[in-house]
C-alpha cells in the first residue's frame, strides 16, 4: 500500500506577522537587517529588507533560512558541531548555501519542522534577538 506523508508549513500570514516582529526588533536594536523565512521545504516565502539593510546580506539571511530549515537546526550551532572535525570543517563550509554561524533558525509546529527564518545584517548576537523576537509569536499561536 502506497502512503502519503503530510508536512506542516508555515503560512504566509504567519510568515509576515513574524517578518513585522523582527523588524521591530531590529528597530529597537538600531540595526538594520535582511528577514527571509522559507518553508519546510526550504522555499523562500516571505522576504524584508530593511531601507539600507546591507545588500551583502541579502543573501545571506535566504541561506540562514535555507540552512535552518534543511537541517532543523539553529545555524549557530553549526560551528560546535564542525570544529574538531578538520576534513569536515574545512570541506562542508562549500556546501552550497550552508551558513555556520548564528542568525538562523528552524520554525517548528510542535515537533513538526514547519520552515526557517533568518536575519543577516547585524552582528551575530543582534541577527539571533531578531530571530527570538520573530519566534516568539509562535509561543501565542
Amino acid at each position: 500500500m502506497l502512503a502519503f506523508l503530510q508536512q506542516k508549513s508555515i503560512s504566509s500570514d504567519l510568515a509576515k506577522q513574524m517578518i513585522d516582529k523582527a523588524v521591530q526588533k531590529a528597530e529597537e536594536l538600531g540595526v538594520k537587517v535582511n528577514i527571509a523565512i522559507v518553508d519546510q521545504g526550504g522555499n523562500l516565502k516571505v522576504f524584508f529588507r530593511m531601507d539600507g539593510a546591507p545588500l551583502l546580506s541579502i543573501q545571506i539571511a535566504q541561506n540562514k533560512a535555507y540552512t535552518a530549515a534543511a537541517f532543523g537546526i539553529p545555524t549557530h550551532q553549526w560551528y560546535d558541531m564542525i570544529k574538531d572535525e578538520p576534513s569536515l570543517r574545512i570541506g562542508i563550509v562549500h556546501t552550497e548555501k550552508l551558513v555556520v554561524f548564528g542568525g538562523g533558525y528552524p520554525i517548528y509546529d510542535g515537533n513538526d519542522l514547519a520552515g526557517g527564518i533568518g536575519v543577516s545584517g547585524g552582528s551575530e548576537e543582534e541577527d539571533r534577538l531578531c530571530c527570538e523576537a520573530a519566534l516568539s509569536l509562535l509561543e501565542t499561536v
